[in-house]
């Protein structure tokens, strides 16, 4: 009885790495669009050092202009930027199977349908999760200085991963109501935009106060302020961790129900 049932378990994980495998290949034999995407958040973070560090910095600290400390501000909102960016990859990527016709193939074929999802899913945050060491590399080069125990590294790495997932999930979704490439990088541009109604450049308490609300309790600004925190030993708050997490869970439940649900619908003629 246990060995039967194991048995559809072992074939769906198999599917899951093979569907794994063809994605990471895909990624690797097409890298233009990862290396495009990686670029924007890349430059943003040198031009906002370089180009406006002074001027932000002393906005933040009251009048007192230091470049260093605005690098320390601005790297954990960059990394989740590129979080944003990566994943508009991933609905581009899958645009492109739905049009291209090999989804339609999958559908015919003896495998876990699951693991179609899957694959992308878990293909695109491994490349997210090395976009982040790339980005956070730079960060530190330039000047960044976390001040974070080996703990905090790894709850700060759980968290850019809770929030990859959830992310991708969503761009998998993007990607499937999309009717072609074009369609998915126009329609998940909303999603990349976020981060910059965040708190990833200034402070919440900086903006409008008829707009702050949302600054403040959309996901975004509660991821980076978790990790602000986890990274450079300021006061997280209660709030900003519960809201972290649970914005990163309910995400990736959406995202995935609303997937499979699309995913399974009959094909688009």
């Amino acid at each position: 009885m246990s060995t039967a049932s194991s048995a559809p378990r072992a074939y769906a994980f198999r599917d899951n790495l093979t569907m794994l495998r063809r994605n990471l290949l895909h990624a690797r034999r097409y890298p233009s669009l990862t290396l495009n995407l990686l670029l924007t958040p890349v430059i943003l973070l040198l031009l906002f050092v370089y180009v406006f560090g002074n001027v932000m910095s002393a906005g933040i600290t009251g009048g007192h202009a230091d470049r260093s400390q605005y690098v320390d501000y601005l790297v954990p909102g960059i990394l989740f930027l590129t979080v944003a960016m990566t994943s508009l990859g991933t609905a581009v990527s899958v645009a492109t199977d739905m049009t291209e016709g090999i989804m339609a193939r999958f559908r015919t074929m003896a495998i876990s349908r699951a693991s179609v999802l899957i694959g992308h899913v878990v293909g695109s945050v491994i490349q997210t999760m090395m976009a982040l060491v790339l980005v956070l590399g730079i960060g530190l080069a330039i000047g960044f200085r976390p001040d974070a125990a080996p703990l905090e590294w790894l709850a700060a790495a759980g968290l850019m991963a809770l929030v990859s997932v959830a992310v991708t999930w969503l761009a998998v979704g993007i990607g499937l109501i999309s009717p072609n490439a074009e369609g998915a990088s126009n329609i998940g541009t909303p999603l990349v935009m976020l981060p910059f109604l965040s708190s990833a450049f200034v402070p919440v308490d900086a903006m409008p106060g008829w707009f702050r609300w949302f600054a403040e309790y959309q996901p975004f600004s509660p991821f980076i302020e978790t990790l602000r925190g986890l990274l450079l030993g300021s006061e997280i708050g209660t709030e900003n961790a519960v809201l972290a997490i649970g914005w990163s869970l309910g995400l990736t439940v959406l995202g995935y129900f609303w997937s499979r649900a699309v995913f399974n619908r009959e094909p688009r003629q």
